[in-house]
C-alpha cells in the first residue's frame, strides 16, 4: 500500500514538473532570414519557408527577406523552396532570435528530354537601382530610350530639339552615363549633346538604372550611373514563339512596329534562337499652337541571337543593327547675327511649315553595329569563369545648310571602331563570402572620312583602355557589406591637321577606384542601404580638342586640350519600405567632383556663310551634386491606389559660387491608377516641373517658367492564356494641350516642347 502510495506521488509530482516547465516553455522568438541565389547572390523573391512541426510559413519580399513571429523554443525542420532551385531542408535550433542566409542551388530541368543549366547574368550591387518591368515598358512601346526611361524617379532628358534625347541620372550624362547594351558597353559618339544613344528599346524586355557611381565594375565612363537594357533569357526548350507590336501616335502621326521570333530544338539540348526587328517613322512635331519644320525622324533596326548551354559551358553569339535619321529643326540655323537674336527674343520659331514626314538638311544619319561573344565555364570547384568579346561600328553623318553640290555631302563624317574584351572569374561562396575579380580591355580608333570641306569637329584618334578589378561580399543574416578596388590606365594619341600642317599629341591617364556598400533588413519591412564609392573621369576627346562649328548641335564649340581627368567621389542612400498597403523608397546623394568639365555659353557669336552660331566652351572647375528621389505607391482601396514620385537635385560651382547650366529642375508626378479585370489599368496622373531657379551668370535667355502637365492611359489584356496574350493600351500625354519650355531643351531658346499627343499601342504574344 505504501508503495503504491509513493508511486502515485511520484506521479503526480512528475506530472506537475512536466506541466509546469509546459506553462514556462517560450514561445516568443522569431526567425528572420534572407533567401539568395548562390550563384549571383542575388535576392529571391516569392520563395516559400515552411516549418512542417509548428505548420507555420510564409513567403520571401522583393527583397528576399522573410519573418516568423511567435516560434516556441525547440527544434524544427524548416523547409525552402522555389521553382527553378533545389529545395533546402535545413535543421532549426530556436534557442534565442534566430537571423539566418538562406543560399538556393538552380537546379536541373528535364524539359522534352532537354537538359537545362541556368546561370544568371546580374549587376550583383548594393547601389540603388531601379527597374522598368515588362508591363511599364509595354506602356512605353515606341518611344526613344531617353522618353522611355523617365518613368523613374532621378532620371530625366537633355535634348536637343523634340527626337533627339539623352538620359541624365543625378544630373550626369554623355560620358559620365554608361549604358550596358544586352551586357555591352556601348560605345558611338556619345559625347555630343545632341547624339542620342543608339538602342532600341524594342529588344528589351527590362531596363534597369543603377544610380551610384560604378567606375569599379564597368569603368571611368560609370562616374555617374549605369543604364542596362536586358533583352529577354533565350529559350531552352522546342516551340517556337513570338510576339508583334504596332504603335500609332498622332503628334508627328508617328507610327512604330516590331516583330519577335524565338525558340529552341529538341534534337539539340540547349540550343535557342531569337531574331527581332522594328521600324519607326515620324513626320513634323506639332507644339499646341505651330508645327516644327524638318523634325521627323526614321528608324529601322534588327537584332539576332543564338545560344547553346551545357550543364558545364553555355555560350552566346549576338549582332545588332541600329540605323536612324534625325531632322534637326530647320529654324535652329540662323543667317545672321540679328536674325539669331530676333529668334531668341520672339521665343518661337518665325516659320509657319505645314505637316511633313520630308526629313532635309540640317540632319543626322547614324548606322551603329554591334557584335557579341560570350561564354561562360562551371569549374568542379563551384567558380565559373566569364568571357566575353565585342565589336562595334558606328558611323555618324551630320548634314548641314550648304551650297550647291556640298549640300549633299556631309558637314561632319564620323567613323568610331571599338574592340573590348572582359575576363572575369567568380569564386564559389565560402563562409558567407562570395566575389569576384578580372581585367578590361578597350581598343578604339575613330577616324574622320574625308571629303566633307569642313576642318573636322574632332581629330582622328586612337585609344587604349587596361582595367583590373576585384570585389567581394559578405553576407550574413540581415547583413550585406561589399567592398571593391580597380586600377585603370589609358593612353589616347590624336592626330588632326591644322592650318595645313600635322598636330599629333598623346596623353595618358591612369587612377584607381573603390568603393564600400552595406545593406541592412530591420525587418520583412525595412531595407537600408548605403554605398560609398570614388570614381574618375578622363576628358573626353571633343572636351580636349572641339574646335568649330558642331552642326547638329547649332553651336560652335571650343575644347582645351590642358583638361586634367575629373576625380569625384558619391555617397547613395536608399530606405526601402514594403508592406501590403504601402511600396515606397527614399534615396538621398552626395557626389562631389573635382576638376568638373562642362559645356559652358561665352555669350558671343559665330557669323559664317552657314549662319550665326552660339560659341561654348569647355571649361573645369570643382563641383557638387546633392539631391533626393521619392517613390511610393499606396493601396486607398482595393483596386485603387496612389503613386508619388519626385526628384530634387542642387547642383554648382564651388570655384566660382554660381551654378552649373543644364541641371534639371525640380519635378513631382502623382497620380491615381485604378485596376480591375473588367476595364484593365487606368491611369491619371499630374507632372509638375518648377522653374529652374538655380541659373548659371550667364546664358542665353531666362530659365522659362515651370509648367504642369496632365496624362492619361488605360491598358487592357484582352486574350491571355497558356497560348497567346493580346494587350492593347491608349495613352494621351499633355492631355490639354499646354504651351510649354523645359530647361533641359537646348532649342528651348526659340521653340517650345510637343503639344497633345494620343498613342494607341498593341501587342500580340504567342
Amino acid at each position: 500500500m505504501i508503495k503504491k502510495l509513493k508511486l502515485h506521488v511520484f506521479t503526480f509530482f512528475s506530472l506537475l514538473v512536466c506541466f509546469q516547465a509546459i506553462s514556462q516553455e517560450k514561445c516568443d522568438f522569431e526567425v528572420k532570414g534572407k533567401v539568395v541565389d548562390q550563384e549571383s547572390q542575388e535576392p529571391i523573391e516569392g520563395a516559400y519557408i515552411w516549418i512542417s512541426d509548428l505548420e507555420k510559413g510564409t513567403v520571401t519580399n522583393q527583397n528576399g527577406n522573410f519573418h516568423l513571429k511567435g516560434i516556441c523554443e525547440g527544434h524544427y525542420q524548416l523547409s525552402v523552396e522555389f521553382l527553378g532551385y533545389t529545395s533546402q531542408q535545413l535543421q532549426l535550433n530556436v534557442h534565442e532570435q534566430v537571423n539566418m542566409t538562406v543560399r538556393l542551388v538552380p537546379k536541373e530541368y528535364l524539359i522534352d528530354g532537354v537538359e537545362i543549366i541556368g546561370h544568371k547574368d546580374a549587376v550583383n550591387t548594393l547601389n540603388n537601382i531601379s527597374h522598368l518591368g515588362k508591363d511599364i515598358m509595354e506602356e512605353n512601346r515606341g518611344v526613344n530610350l531617353g522618353e522611355t526611361l523617365k518613368a523613374l524617379p532621378g532620371v530625366t532628358t537633355f535634348s536637343t530639339g523634340a527626337n533627339i534625347t539623352k538620359p541624365v541620372i543625378h544630373g550626369m550624362h554623355s560620358n559620365r552615363i554608361m549604358i550596358l547594351n544586352n551586357e555591352v558597353r556601348q560605345e558611338g559618339q556619345q559625347w555630343g549633346g545632341e547624339h542620342a544613344p543608339e538602342v532600341d528599346p524594342f529588344m528589351a524586355e527590362d531596363i534597369s538604372v543603377v544610380k551610384g557611381a560604378e567606375t569599379v565594375r564597368f569603368g571611368p565612363e560609370a562616374m555617374g550611373g549605369v543604364i542596362l537594357v536586358t533583352p529577354p533569357k533565350l529559350p531552352v526548350s522546342g516551340g517556337i514563339n513570338g510576339s508583334a507590336t504596332v504603335v500609332g501616335a498622332t503628334n508627328g502621326w508617328n507610327g512604330a512596329a516590331a516583330f519577335s521570333l524565338e525558340g529552341g530544338a529538341k534534337k539539340l539540348q540547349g540550343f535557342g534562337y531569337r531574331i527581332q526587328a522594328s521600324s519607326r517613322i515620324g513626320g513634323n512635331i506639332k507644339t499646341p499652337e505651330y508645327y516644327q519644320d524638318n523634325t521627323g525622324m526614321r528608324e529601322l533596326n534588327f537584332s539576332g541571337a543564338v545560344g547553346y548551354n551545357t550543364k558545364k559551358l553555355g555560350m552566346e553569339l549576338f549582332y545588332s543593327r541600329f540605323a536612324s535619321t534625325i531632322g534637326i529643326l530647320s529654324d535652329s540655323h540662323t543667317g545672321n547675327s540679328s536674325d539669331l537674336e530676333e529668334l531668341i527674343a520672339n521665343g518661337r520659331p518665325f516659320s509657319d511649315p505645314d505637316f511633313s514626314y520630308t526629313v532635309e538638311n540640317p540632319r543626322q544619319e547614324v548606322v551603329h553595329q554591334l557584335f557579341k561573344a560570350k561564354g561562360h565555364y562551371h569549374l568542379n570547384n563551384d567558380g565559373v569563369v566569364n568571357l566575353k568579346y565585342a565589336f562595334q561600328q558606328n558611323n555618324r553623318q551630320e548634314y548641314d545648310v550648304r551650297r550647291g553640290s556640298l549640300n549633299d555631302r556631309a558637314a561632319l563624317d564620323l567613323e568610331l571602331f571599338t574592340n573590348t574584351l572582359d575576363l572575369s572569374y567568380e569564386h564559389p561562396s565560402n563562409n558567407n563570402w562570395n566575389g569576384s575579380f578580372g581585367i578590361n580591355a578597350i581598343q578604339q580608333a575613330n577616324n574622320n572620312i574625308p571629303g566633307t570641306g569642313v576642318t573636322p569637329l574632332i581629330p582622328n584618334y586612337d585609344m587604349i583602355n587596361l582595367g583590373a578589378f576585384v570585389i567581394e561580399k559578405y553576407t550574413k543574416g540581415p547583413l550585406e557589406l561589399e567592398g571593391g578596388a580597380r586600377y585603370d590606365y589609358r593612353y589616347v594619341d590624336a592626330a588632326r591637321y591644322n592650318q595645313g600642317e600635322l598636330d599629333e599629341q598623346d596623353f595618358t591617364f591612369q587612377n584607381f577606384s573603390a568603393f564600400l556598400g552595406a545593406g541592412y533588413s530591420l525587418s520583412d519591412q525595412w531595407l537600408i542601404t548605403t554605398n560609398l564609392g570614388s570614381a574618375w573621369r578622363p576628358p573626353n576627346i571633343n572636351e580636349q580638342f572641339s574646335q568649330g562649328l558642331h552642326h547638329g548641335a547649332a553651336a560652335v564649340e571650343i575644347g582645351d586640350p590642358n583638361l586634367v581627368s575629373e576625380q569625384a567621389i558619391k555617397w547613395v542612400n536608399t530606405i526601402n519600405f514594403d508592406n501590403e498597403k504601402l511600396t515606397a523608397e527614399l534615396t538621398g546623394y552626395y557626389h562631389k567632383i573635382n576638376n568638373y568639365i562642362y559645356l559652358n555659353p561665352t555669350g558671343e557669336e559665330y557669323v559664317s556663310l552657314r549662319g550665326t552660331f552660339n560659341v561654348f566652351e569647355y571649361l573645369q572647375t570643382d563641383a557638387s551634386f546633392w539631391g533626393i528621389d521619392l517613390s511610393t505607391d499606396y493601396v486607398l482601396l482595393p483596386p485603387l491606389s496612389w503613386f508619388v514620385k519626385g526628384s530634387m537635385i542642387r547642383a554648382k560651382n564651388l570655384s566660382e559660387q554660381n551654378y552649373l547650366p543644364f541641371i534639371p529642375a525640380d519635378r513631382v508626378e502623382t497620380g491615381l491608377v485604378y485596376e480591375t479585370n473588367a476595364i484593365g489599368k487606368l491611369t491619371f496622373s499630374n507632372l509638375t516641373a518648377f522653374k529652374q531657379r538655380r541659373e548659371p551668370d550667364f546664358d542665353l535667355a531666362p530659365a522659362p517658367p515651370g509648367y504642369n502637365l496632365w496624362n492619361i492611359s488605360i491598358s487592357k489584356s484582352f486574350i491571355e492564356n497558356e497560348k497567346s496574350r493580346l494587350n492593347g493600351s491608349l495613352t494621351v500625354n499633355n492631355l490639354l494641350n499646354t504651351e510649354y519650355k523645359d530647361y533641359m531643351n537646348r532649342f528651348r531658346y526659340f521653340t517650345h516642347e510637343m503639344g497633345r499627343n494620343i498613342t494607341l499601342r498593341i501587342n500580340y504574344e504567342f
